[in-house]
């Protein structure tokens, strides 16, 4: 076992945040740590994969590959989004190579194996010799699509990979309530609501950053302007959910003065207020009065991530021209980010590093997220 991952380390990083150390450098540059960060952390938990607005009608199926798993995103005929690995159960074959409507079945077109969009297995053209479509030895009750485990909120799917977390609405009961004003339909605003940003750094490096507003003077002078890093606050919730939040939110208005109708029936905190919050491990989540958004964060190596970015609105009916000049807005404020985190991972290659040191007053969030994720590594090793 590498000595990053020793006991002893992982116990100096869940120290109290005046004297713990932040997660070593081979937590971001060690394809192997990485490795056992990817199953101690993202398939043994709830991990961010997608929008369910990525499959918005019945029978909509988009491939997704998480972590060199082939999934399957799918809505299935009754409304409920589902996820499946994207395989045939015959021969291992890959079902749905890019996003469509199912019309029919999902048929494998490697033998024509078919499947409802519920995965039952339905049809097995010729499986017991040409023209005989059954055969005893097929079972095709036992040989559905691999379901797994899926559970859709704040408009974002979250899967389990390894199938033995806690209920998500377990896990993440007080987070729940703590938006629970915010628990009404999130409208999707469509292609000009969303964009990807391809980042060279480990994901950890996006979260981390995420949850905290010290560098808010001199990463997004803009946005601090008007909403200054004095009147942000620290949420630290050990061991569920990090973030942050702000007194001074101010609505964006467009050229004519419109501006996006409010979410229904909001506490009166929320008239001037936001937070921003990192739904453990992989999923940063942001509430206004007006709009939502939602960022699920891709890990596609140690050192390189994808950022996907979903804003959400009370109505379906916004305005297109607001709804791109927000999108642009936020793009400017994420985009001035990536110089930050990618400066960050070039940084951990610097072999005298120790993981650093921490602000107890400024840096509570971030040091909540390490010690969670110290935590789950220990408790995995700790299993093996």
């Amino acid at each position: 076992m590498a000595k990053d991952i020793a006991p002893e380390t992982l116990a100096a990083v869940r120290q109290p945040i005046e004297t713990a150390n932040g997660l070593p450098n081979a937590h971001y540059v060690d394809p192997a740590v990485f490795d056992v960060e990817k199953h101690a952390v993202l398939f043994a938990h709830w991990a961010g994969l997608a929008v369910a607005a990525d499959v918005p009608e019945n029978g909509a199926a988009k491939p997704i590959e998480f972590l060199g798993i082939p999934l399957l995103l799918l809505r299935d005929r009754n409304g409920v989004v589902r996820v499946f690995e994207n395989i045939c159960r015959h021969r291992g074959m890959i079902l749905v190579s890019a996003p469509k409507k199912i019309e029919g079945a999902i048929r494998c077109p490697y033998h024509s194996w078919c499947y409802g969009t519920d995965g039952r297995l339905v049809s097995t053209p010729h499986v017991g010799g040409a023209g005989h479509n059954t055969h005893a030895a097929i079972d095709k009750s036992l040989l559905g699509l691999i379901e797994v485990r899926s559970h859709v909120w704040f408009g974002t799917v979250f899967i389990n990979i390894d199938g033995n977390a806690a209920p998500f609405d377990e896990v993440h009961a007080d987070l729940m309530a703590r938006w629970s004003d915010y628990d009404q339909p999130l409208h999707h605003g469509g292609d000009d609501s969303t964009f990807t940003l391809e980042v060279n750094t480990n994901w950890k490096l996006a979260v981390e950053n995420y949850c905290e507003s010290y560098h808010l003077p001199w990463v997004h002078p803009g946005l601090n302007s008007y909403s200054r890093l004095e009147d942000h606050y620290n949420i630290d919730e050990k061991g569920k959910y990090s973030g942050q939040g702000t007194l001074v939110y101010r609505q964006l208005k467009g050229d004519d003065g419109a501006i996006f109708p409010d979410f229904k029936d909001l506490d009166a905190k929320w008239d001037e207020g936001g937070e921003y919050i990192t739904v453990y491990p992989n999923v940063l989540l942001g509430v206004q009065r007006d709009h939502a958004f939602s960022i699920v964060l891709e890990p596609v190596t140690h050192e390189k991530t994808r950022e996907h970015i979903h804003l959400f609105y009370a109505s379906d009916d916004t305005d297109t021209a607001l709804r791109e000049k927000n999108a642009a807005q936020w793009k400017v404020v994420f985009t001035e980010d990536v110089f930050v985190v990618e400066g960050m991972q070039i940084g951990r290659k610097a072999p005298h590093f120790d993981g650093g040191r921490f602000s107890p007053a400024m840096d509570g969030p971030t040091h909540c997220f390490h010690d969670w994720v110290a935590t789950q590594i220990a408790a995995h090793i700790e299993a093996q």
